[in-house]
């Protein structure tokens, strides 16, 4: 296994890639992201660059419209299983490689994705520095992550993660023009058993422990932000 330099590591994917792929199966269940960013900016017949790509979950959907899909990813193994899962598409290139250190040209990006890959504001500022390289003007870059204020996942992940305070990350992405779209998305998994294993690799025992004592069935009312700017 190899690891791009930079790359930061995940506690889910990069451990657990077959659980995550039943989260990812799980997001958003009513498809309401996807139809939120075309909205704002449309990728039919651009060149779409997949930051944190992890196995490629989303690179199929991009390339069905896309002229050209880029996924990075730092994990190598997670970025050979990108490039399995995308090897019948002539449009989809995977390459290993971090946020800070994109490995493609300058101004060669329409249209940047970033989801659950740790924008969490203060800290990415390497990475917002490469957006600005690559990205080409009148592009528009994506990031979507978790709005810890409010919904029931929101909670708990507030409470888990308390480093990561809402009001400060919402600053950050303001400040640096970046506009905000809160979306309600969920989560609903086939059994409560996916759920289970789900919630495991998010959050640590003791907090896994907690939050499912606290929360009964297999779906999960689920905030994000969606946040947007252009080039």
């Amino acid at each position: 296994m190899s690891i791009a330099e930079g790359g930061i590591p995940s506690p889910n994917i990069w451990q657990h890639p077959k659980v995550y792929e039943v989260e990812n199966r799980a997001v958003d269940p009513n498809g309401v992201i996807e139809p939120a960013m075309r909205a704002i900016r449309d990728w039919a017949g651009a060149t779409v660059l997949d930051i944190g790509c992890g196995t490629g979950f989303h690179l199929p959907m991009f390339a069905s419209t896309a002229a050209r899909v880029i996924g990075v990813e730092p994990h190598g193994t997670l970025a050979d299983a990108a490039r399995r899962r995308t090897s019948a598409l002539p449009n989809v290139d995977v390459r290993q490689g971090a946020a800070q250190r994109l490995p493609v040209p300058d101004a060669s990006i329409d249209v940047m994705h970033a989801r659950w890959a740790y924008f969490f504001g203060p800290g990415c500022e390497p990475g917002l520095a490469e957006l600005d390289r690559v990205m080409r003007r009148g592009g528009t870059a994506f990031v979507i992550d978790n709005d810890g204020s409010r919904s029931t996942f929101g909670e708990w992940f507030r409470t888990s993660y308390p480093m990561i305070k809402p009001p400060e990350v919402e600053r950050f992405w303001a400040d640096r023009g970046w506009h905000r779209t809160t979306l309600d998305m969920g989560w609903r998994f086939e059994t409560r058993a996916d759920l289970e294993a789900v919630v495991k690799i998010e959050f640590t025992p003791k907090d896994a422990r907690r939050i499912l004592a606290s929360h009964t069935g297999v779906e999960v009312d689920y905030a994000v932000n969606l946040w947007s700017r252009s080039f």
